[in-house]
């Protein structure tokens, strides 16, 4: 029971740190040359050539992980 008391506490000290810092965040002023937020919500900053963007890098990062770990083992 003491090791449950534990993981719990661990849990609420991360979820606490979190929230601070996003508080934080929210309280900085923005840096110069960075875009501000977006008001018209989530669904109108969709922009379907950046997500390619970014899921073609993820593929390549993939490919080449997936060629490193075949030169380790020597295939």
């Amino acid at each position: 029971m003491s090791e449950n008391k534990k993981v719990t506490a661990a849990i609420a000290a991360v979820i606490d740190y979190i929230e601070e810092e996003e508080a934080a965040m929210l309280l900085q002023p923005p840096m110069p040359g960075m875009p501000l937020a977006d008001v018209r919500g989530p669904d109108a900053a969709f922009k379907p050539w950046s997500m390619n963007g970014r899921q073609m890098q993820m593929q390549i990062r993939n490919l080449m992980q997936l060629r490193a770990f075949q030169r380790k083992l020597g295939v």
